[in-house]
């Protein structure tokens, strides 16, 4: 009888290093964030110029994901092939998918929009309602995630679709960490546009 050790190598110090590194990408993003949000310290470090602050951890989340995904792919390396998980037309066109909601959604909002501006004080105008954000709140993070099962099927990895799985909670929790703070700095901002009419109409 089959056991989970027969499709997935639990031993692989890569395994590990991909988990972890699934982790920690959306835990360190939320942090810093918030600290620059309450602290300005990235704002103050350049200068006082929030859009370099904002420019610097962009840059900071980028290489994160880029080394996170090469970690990703070592590990797939490392672990078991199994024929039934290899699916690459459905892994490719998944993997399609993922990558239009990704790259959409990262011209949609530009780079500030995308790498947490909000927090630096940079506010959009306006919620982008148009494509991708007319399909999912969340185009970035699902379809991040979208790319994560899709090189799992097309390499036939099962422990591929486990760290897709783990990405999947992970931004699961994120989203439901961001999205009220979030809100909530928006929502804080037309407050005071509120209250700076009614200060307006008693001049």
């Amino acid at each position: 009888m089959a056991s989970l050790t027969d499709f997935v190598d639990l031993s692989q110090e890569t395994l590990k290093w991909s988990a972890l590194s699934i982790l920690f990408n959306p835990i360190f993003w939320n942090i810093v964030a918030r600290a620059e949000y309450r602290n300005h310290f990235l704002t103050r470090i350049f200068g006082g110029n929030p859009y370099y602050g904002c420019y610097f951890l962009a840059v900071v989340i980028f290489g994160l994901g880029i080394v996170r995904d090469h970690i990703y792919q070592l590990a797939l390396e490392d672990q078991p092939y199994y024929a039934p998980v290899h699916q690459p037309i459905l892994g490719g066109s998944l993997f399609a998918i993922g990558s239009i909601l990704v790259l959409s959604s990262m011209y949609a909002l530009g780079v500030t929009g995308t790498y947490l501006g909000d927090y630096f004080g940079i506010l959009m105008d306006a919620p982008v309602t148009g494509f991708p954000f007319n399909v999912t709140g969340s185009p970035m993070y699902w379809g991040s995630t979208l790319n994560f099962l899709g090189v799992a099927l097309y390499k036939g990895k099962v422990a591929g679709v486990f760290l897709t799985a783990g990405v999947f909670v992970v931004y699961w929790f994120a989203l439901r960490w961001e999205d009220p703070f979030t809100s909530e700095i928006y929502a804080k901002r037309e407050r005071e546009r509120a209250k700076s009419k009614r200060g307006g109409k008693r001049q």
